[in-house]
């Protein structure tokens, strides 16, 4: 591993490209903290605490804590992933970008030039429901978070926040092209690893303070590696179907003959059904932060963190959402056609719609196995925190709670810091990086990160 990063700060070109995405990361992180103006940041403050574990909190955790700042960079990369999930899935009803996107390089200039488009009006349409939201806000307290409410200030919020869109897609696209990795989704991990220093801060305050003792902290660190590492394996775990090609005659030269297979993830919609589900059950929740309603208020109460029905809306949310983007992103048809146009087939499978309904089928059990691990990654934070609230349920819940352990109903205090989207980003977006650096150096002809399988080149 020593050796590995030593050849990453050997070769020029690779060196320059890393300094080049800190560089930019880090002007990334400056423009989180810079403020936008007319805003009272101490009533600001109170008011975010007020809705943690709302949409407006998850929201956050993506932008870097920058939206409970309502800095410039407030809005962060979550317009440009909204287009980018619109434009997906308009490809798919709308002929005209089907066709582009079946055009090549050209074709994917075309709709990246589209969401460009669509990024600044999401951003537009966001900043200005921002800036008309916070003037009406109110802290507890009932302090106001605009001094001077009025146009002047929504314009100013409204050219601030698009600007800071605009300049993070950029930074984006720089880092994308001329620096390491995928640049959208570091982004979004600088955003997330932010948290990890004042974590460690208030683990050392807990530990000196008695209120959680070396024994659970131990615990907790075992616990963290062992669900990473089972991210990792479910993240690189796929389903190879194998595949042949027929030999074809060409002149006087032979093509095809070869065996090969068709790899598909076990996890192939990504993180994008959970942060889906997590934006549609939060919603209630959000609306009744806003608003002060008896009957929102009921709703949010039972579908509040640690509710057995916010666990089952979350669970089947996300299960729905994953059949629904794999089925978008993922065409069984297109993929027989492509087989059979090449000359490939599957062996004891029949060309055309006998391999289209063969490969569906096959990918509706992998979705569901990923969706259940998805589900399961995602409501584990929650329950070490919180446990299952029982009692909440009308009923027969407070005769199955008194049956169950004090851990189950009650959690066991453990925060995990991470919630599971965060912690799912953060190991892809760290897989992917390493994957992509390991590529660099052997290409160059340095051993990568992992030797195994490896072939060793010159040092």
């Amino acid at each position: 591993m020593i050796d590995s990063f030593r050849n990453i700060f050997a070769i020029p070109e690779l060196r320059k490209r890393l300094f080049f995405t800190f560089a930019l990361l880090t002007v990334y992180r400056v423009g989180c903290n810079i403020p936008t103006p007319g805003i009272d940041p101490q009533a600001l403050v109170e008011f975010m605490e007020s809705m943690k574990g709302t949409l407006l909190g998850f929201v956050n955790t993506f932008t870097g804590g920058s939206l409970e700042r309502v800095a410039v960079f407030a809005l962060g990369i979550m317009p440009y992933i909204t287009a980018s999930i619109i434009l997906q899935l308009l490809t798919v009803v709308w002929p005209y970008l089907e066709r582009l996107s079946k055009e090549g390089e050209l074709g994917r200039r075309k709709i990246t030039q589209y969401t460009r488009y669509l990024t600044m009006g999401i951003s537009i349409i966001q900043s200005t429901g921002i800036a008309i939201w916070i003037e009406k806000v109110t802290t507890p307290g009932g302090a106001p978070l605009v001094a001077n409410p009025g146009w002047g200030f929504r314009l100013m919020t409204v050219l601030t926040l698009t600007t800071g869109t605009a300049f993070v897609m950029w930074l984006g696209e720089q880092i994308t092209e001329r620096g390491v990795g995928n640049g959208i989704s570091l982004i979004i991990f600088a955003g997330i690893v932010v948290g990890l220093p004042g974590a460690i801060i208030d683990t050392v305050t807990s530990i000196t303070s008695g209120s959680m003792s070396i024994i659970k902290v131990i615990f907790l660190c075992i616990f963290m590696i062992f669900v990473v590492a089972f991210i990792v394996y479910m993240e690189r775990a796929q389903r190879r179907i194998p595949v042949q090609y027929a030999k074809r005659v060409v002149g006087r030269k032979i093509y095809g003959g070869q065996n090969t297979y068709l790899p598909l993830r076990v996890n192939t919609g990504g993180v994008i059904p959970v942060i889906f589900a997590s934006s549609v059950v939060m919603i209630p929740t959000t609306i009744a932060g806003m608003f002060q309603n008896q009957w929102l208020q009921t709703i949010s109460d039972y579908i509040s963190w640690g509710q057995p029905i916010y666990y089952l809306l979350y669970a089947t949310a996300i299960i729905f959402f994953s059949y629904f983007y794999v089925s978008i992103i993922f065409n069984p048809a297109d993929t027989a056609e492509n087989l059979r146009k090449y000359g490939g087939f599957i062996p004891g499978i029949r060309s055309g719609k006998r391999t289209s309904e063969y490969i569906d089928r096959i990918l509706t059990r992998l979705t569901l196995v990923g969706a259940l691990y998805l589900a399961a990654v995602s409501i584990l934070p929650e329950f070490l925190l919180t446990g299952v609230k029982l009692q909440g349920l009308p009923g027969i819940g407070p005769a199955i709670d008194a049956f169950l352990p004090t851990w189950f109903t009650q959690g066991m205090g453990i925060n995990f810091y991470f919630g599971g989207t965060s912690l799912l980003i953060v190991v892809g977006v760290a897989m992917d990086t390493v994957q992509q650096i390991e590529s660099q150096l052997v290409m160059r002809n340095y051993e990568g990160f992992m030797k195994k399988g490896r072939i060793r080149g010159r040092r």
